[in-house]
């Protein structure tokens, strides 16, 4: 069965989806919170264990999200014979998305990411103004390089339900997760 990675920019919706899934009893993680991701100094690649809330100047240019290989590669191990939600948006994505046999991405305009970041509970982030211009630097280029992938794109300011069916049935509707190889045509 397939591992499914969601992703989205800070306030699309990720952790919201995640939690129907669980409640609906599927194996849907929030790599943010349930220790798969982790700060990592770009410079000497060391964890940090206790980040600032909220960061400070500067410390986006440093520091970057990035997600255990290791750990996706033992949810793909245990989770063989049934589906496997991922949620979550790290830096080092190159390095875990061949385990994953789909990509989704939860994409959402600008006013609406300003609009859940500043409203949000429970988590922090986005709030604090270099935070909030992180995350609409993204905003700006996640569909487009999402798209380029070979990802199902979903649009997270849908009603909820409409957006967790989207998301659990992506399989059927998507284009290949990779662009497809195809043999050089040679000159006749």
């Amino acid at each position: 069965m397939p591992l499914v990675w969601v992703t989205g920019v800070s306030g699309a919706g990720k952790s919201t989806v995640c939690e129907v899934l669980k409640v609906r009893g599927e194996v849907a993680v929030d790599t943010d919170w349930e220790g798969y991701n982790h700060w990592v100094d770009r410079e000497t690649r060391e964890v940090v264990v206790d980040p600032p809330d909220p960061v400070p100047a500067g410390w986006l240019d440093r520091y970057g999200w990035e997600i255990s290989r290791e750990l996706v590669e033992d949810l793909a191990a245990r989770s063989r014979d049934r589906d496997a939600y991922l949620f979550g948006g790290v830096e080092n994505e190159a390095e875990v998305v061949d385990l994953f046999e789909l990509v989704v991405c939860l994409v959402i305009d600008d006013e609406t990411v300003r609009r859940r970041l500043a409203t949000r509970i429970g988590n922090s982030f986005g709030k604090h103004p270099e935070e909030l211009a992180a995350s609409l630097w993204h905003n700006a280029r996640i569909e487009e390089r999402y798209r380029a992938m070979g990802a199902v794109i979903v649009d997270g300011t849908l009603p909820l339900e409409d957006v967790v069916e989207a998301v659990t049935t992506a399989r059927r509707t998507r284009r290949p997760s990779r662009p497809a190889r195809t043999r050089p045509t040679l000159p006749s």
